[in-house]
């Protein structure tokens, strides 16, 4: 017997105005915690920042993006490669501690074809994983269950890399 899932939601993001530009770099344009909330940004680095993915795989599955933009790895100067790499080592780590994860996806899709969702815009994914994280919803509904709403791993992650 098909069972119905219900994600009301969804119709929010379904009828609401797609931006102009790239996100990546309007969103830290922004300033102040309620700017930082709504845009799901969890910390910022001088020239890069860390940002919830609001299509997450997994709950605290969060992007590190550099603030300057490019779509290929060789294009960012020295200092903003540094600084992003940094970023997503403190990124790891507050995910480590605010999830406890039994292991981690850390990636990036370069290009289109690749996978990438925002290809003008590089950026890192961190996806926390568990043992036994897939289950039957992915493979046989399409559909990932998410046990956490964003503002709530909005709130830890905050929190983590502020400790």
């Amino acid at each position: 017997m098909e069972k119905p899932l219900w994600a009301p939601w969804r119709m929010e993001f379904i009828e609401a105005e797609k931006p102009d530009g790239c996100i990546f770099c309007r969103f830290p344009e922004e300033a102040g915690e309620e700017a930082d909330r709504r845009n799901l940004i969890v910390h910022r680095s001088p020239r890069a920042f860390t940002i919830l993915n609001r299509f997450p795989y997994n709950n605290g599955h969060v992007l590190v993006v550099p603030r300057v933009h490019a779509a290929r790895l060789e294009d960012l100067e020295p200092p903003d490669f540094d600084d992003l790499q940094a970023e997503l080592r403190r990124a790891v780590g507050v995910i480590r501690a605010a999830y406890h994860p039994e292991g981690m996806n850390v990636g990036m899709n370069l290009g289109k074809v690749a996978g990438a969702g925002i290809a003008d815009h590089l950026h890192w994914h961190v996806v926390p994983r568990w043992g036994g994280d897939t289950n039957f919803m992915p493979v046989l509904a399409d559909t990932k269950v998410m046990i956490e709403h964003l503002d709530s791993s909005w709130a830890r992650i905050r929190a983590g890399f502020a400790a």
